[in-house]
């Protein structure tokens, strides 16, 4: 009973993770077979190790080998790899069901809680990562940085020069900075909802 109980919290949490986080916030579709897919068949197969004698560290390292060539198949963006990592860990909790019954209950909620938090719009809403190809040549960091806030609007927290290429006059760069805040109606922006005025010149 207790271990039906692990695979209903299971169920529930990587239903929670993908259908009320993953697909609110980023919506690819492939992505949640891949992740449905994982968590089920991770739970299961360490479920079955779990009792025969293979054992579940022969199992484990199974795992391991699976998710490399599966993160190796296609890139992935950081937080879908934190996705796809809190899958595996709910599946191997609930298969392995190791302690008493709210031992692995607790730990699904601490995962699925540190990803709703980590993941959360209002997290560092304002900060962003490009890669710009500048149209010049620079080889003094300093005038990167000058030469990225001016184009992007913001102050740059951090920079990594790629590619200095003095031949086409371009750099490549990979930036990290916060985006300008946006104006209001009240800092003299235009309000689309409001009346728009014209104004007439006669030029006699």
């Amino acid at each position: 009973m207790s271990t039906l109980i692990v695979y209903a919290a299971n169920v529930v949490a990587i239903c929670l993770l993908v259908f009320a986080l993953y697909v609110p916030r980023h919506g690819r579709r492939d992505l949640v077979v891949a992740y449905l897919g994982v968590n089920i068949g991770v739970m299961a197969v360490a479920s079955a190790l779990l009792d025969s004698a293979v054992g579940a560290g022969l199992g484990l390292g199974l795992f391991g080998v699976l998710s490399i060539i599966r993160l190796r198949s296609e890139e992935l963006a950081q937080h879908e790899v934190a996705y796809y990592f809190a899958a595996l860990a709910l599946g191997l909790l609930s298969g392995l069901a190791v302690g008493p019954v709210w031992l692995p209950v607790a730990l699904m909620v601490v995962v699925v809680g540190a990803l709703w938090l980590g993941d959360h719009p209002r997290m560092l809403p304002r900060h962003r990562r490009r890669l710009v190809v500048l149209d010049r040549a620079y080889d003094d960091e300093r005038d990167v940085v000058t030469a990225l806030e001016g184009r992007l609007g913001g102050p740059v927290i951090g920079v990594s020069v790629l590619k200095v290429d003095h031949v086409n006059d371009s750099t490549t760069v990979d930036v990290r900075f916060r985006a300008p805040v946006a104006p209001t109606p009240a800092d003299g922006a235009l309000d689309a909802s409001g009346p728009v005025r014209r104004t007439t010149v006669l030029v006699p």
